[in-house]
This record gives C-alpha cells, structure tokens and sequence, in this order.
C-alpha cells in the first residue's frame, strides 16, 4: 500500500497547493444553522465542509443527529457555496445515504475505526467508489488497528484514501481531551508517507484556546491539512460546545498559520546541522550502550530473585527511582512528562526481562 503513490493524489485536487482546510459543526442542528455557518466560511480558504449527521454519543440521552433529514441541508450548502461535503458515517446504510446525497468525503469515526466488523462492513458497500475515504484513528493507541482499517479499504479498490488524527483516549487526566500521542501518528506517516495526514486538533484540545497551537504543530510535522469544528454560534452548540469556534476566529487561525520550508536553502546552515546532527548520532549511540548495561543489571537483579524468590516489583524502590529522576531531569532543563515516559519505558522493560528470567 505504500508503495502506491497515487493515493494522496486527490489532496491536490481539492485543496491546491495550500493545506487541506475542512471545517463545519460538530453537529448539523437545523437548516438554518447549517447554512449560516456555511456561508460565514465561504471563500475563506475552506475547501470542505464538514457536519455530523448521525453522532455517536458516550451515553444515551444526548443529541445523536438528524440523519437523513439533515443530508439535504448538506447539498444546499454544496449548491450555494461550491465547498465539498463530508459527513462521518459508521454502518452500510449510512454509506448508501451518502452516496445517494452525492456526498464528496466520507470519514470513519475513532469509534468505528476501533471495530474491524464494522469497518469491513463499510467498505465492502463502497466497494471501488470514487469518493475519498478519511480514516480517522481508533480511539485506543493502536498503530496496527489504525493501519488494518485503512487496508480493509485500499483492499475493496478504493483509492482516494486519507487518515485524520484525532488523539487517543486515555485513563489520565491530562491538558488534552484525547492524548495526541504524536509518535504514534508519525510512524504511520513514516510507513505510508503516500496516505495523507489530517490533524483534527477540535478532538484532540477539547476546548477551543489551544487548537491553532495544535494546528501550527501538525502544519511543522508536515501533516496535509486539518478538520476544525466551526458554528456560528459555538457557545450554544448542541454538542462539543467548548472545542468549537466561530467562522471568524476559524478565519483568524487559518491567517496566523506559518507554512515552513521543506528544506534548508544556506549551505552554510546545512553545514551547522549536519554538524549537530552527527553529534546527535554520537548521544544516540551512547544512550543505546547505556541502556543496554542497565538492563544487564536488571537482568543480574533478576537472577538474584529468582535465586531467594523475590517478587519482580519492588514499589518503594521504584518510587524511589522516579523520584531522583525527576528531581534531576528537571534541573537539566527536562520536563516532568518527558521524565515519566522514558524512565517508565525502561521500568517496564527491566520487569519483562526479569519476569522472564523467574518464569525460566
């Protein structure tokens, strides 16, 4: 699937040379609500124009869409202001009514991403179409989950295919409604750097202050384009009300974002980074010898318990490690967060070895 260069091909197509820009409610309310907004945003540099139709809530009880009567709003919109449509769809009957309202994209929900019965079911009915098909990523951290939804499309002969990050749940508390998780996103894009990549920072923030931030980062990633949930008037939004912001302030982010070269023009300043960067390779190389001799002491540690029967996870011992850790990390400029995953990582490795050698 990599290797098919083609598949990014329709991005140029829609959005030009500038990024991707889709925008729209969180949800399609009333008519009225779905045109004004729509003719708020039009010739704003929005190529796109995004609503859901049905919306998959937690819990029961909560608005969860129009459906079908809300379709025809959609293609006024198309027919008024020339931006394409998208709309989130989850079954086979969702995808037929999308079809038949001559919908442009059609994107798979995190909540749908997650279920491969699902997913199949979809791509099955849109066997071959034309449309574009975005996948947004599962709502749990799932690299090969997020790659096998994509494939289930791409395997039905589907070309035009796009996936959309959108963040991942988690149990912590964090700034974030949905943990971005960047690195996860990078390698798909480092595996198939053909499947463009769209930042949804409305799902990943949760809340409307931090997403032209979210935006800028994913525009320096080198990410495709965006998907930012636009109302016309957000505060009394049906859904999502805090992470939705207005056509004029969705104007003011897409103005504000800062398109960067691809590459160093000086080479003078190509020089300077070939420089840093082969003393990077050095770090690296020594961080990875370091690594190696502490797990190799964890692995002597292993055999003592083994020998005298000792459990693997020493609590008071390991709090103790996080806690020089940090204490450390922060008074060489290192944050608190970077800290805890990396010393994490390597707990977590050290237990595998050492359950391994108990378990010999």
């Amino acid at each position: 699937m990599n290797t098919e260069k083609h598949l990014g091909n329709w991005i140029k197509e829609v959005a030009g040379e500038y990024p991707l820009m889709i925008a729209g409610p969180c949800s399609a309310e009333t008519e009225e609500q779905v045109l004004a907004t729509a003719r708020e945003m039009k010739d704003k540099r929005i190529q796109v124009y995004r609503a859901g139709v049905w919306k998959p809530r937690t819990r029961p009880g909560n608005f969860e869409g129009h459906g079908k009567k809300a379709l025809p709003w959609l293609k006024k919109v198309k027919e008024e202001t020339g931006m394409k449509i998208a709309i989130e769809i989850a079954n086979a009957e969702h995808a037929a009514l999308a079809m038949e309202y001559d919908v442009d994209i059609l994107w798979i929900g995190a909540r749908t991403s997650v279920n491969p019965f699902a997913v199949q079911e979809i791509a099955e009915a849109i066997k071959g179409t034309d449309k574009i098909i975005l996948i947004k990523n599962p709502i749990n951290p799932d690299l090969a989950l997020w790659i096998g939804a994509v494939e289930r499309f791409y395997k039905m002969g589907i070309k035009k295919l796009g996936v959309i990050h959108r963040g991942f749940s988690s149990f912590r508390p964090g700034n974030y409604r949905n943990d971005p998780q960047w690195q996860l996103a990078l390698d798909f894009k480092t595996k198939y750097p053909n499947i463009p990549m769209i930042i949804d920072p409305s799902h990943i923030c949760g809340r409307r202050d931090c997403i032209q931030d979210m935006a800028q980062k994913a525009l320096d990633l080198k990410y495709e384009g965006f998907m930012i949930e636009t109302h016309i008037n957000p505060d009394e939004a049906w859904s999502d009300a805090k992470q939705q912001v207005t056509p004029a302030r969705l104007t003011e982010i897409i103005t504000a974002l800062c398109l960067r070269k691809q590459q160093f023009q000086d080479p003078v300043v190509v020089d300077q980074i070939n420089f840093y960067r082969s003393q990077i390779d050095e770090l690296d190389n020594e961080l990875l010898e370091l690594l190696s001799e502490r797990m190799n002491l964890a692995q002597k540690i292993g055999e003592l318990k083994k020998e005298k029967n000792v459990a693997v996870l020493q609590r008071n011992r390991w709090a103790e490690i996080m806690e020089k850790a940090k204490q450390k990390g922060v008074s060489l400029g290192l944050s608190e967060k970077f800290i805890n995953r990396i010393f994490n990582s390597i707990h977590q490795e050290s237990i595998d070895n050492q359950e391994k050698i108990l378990n010999r």
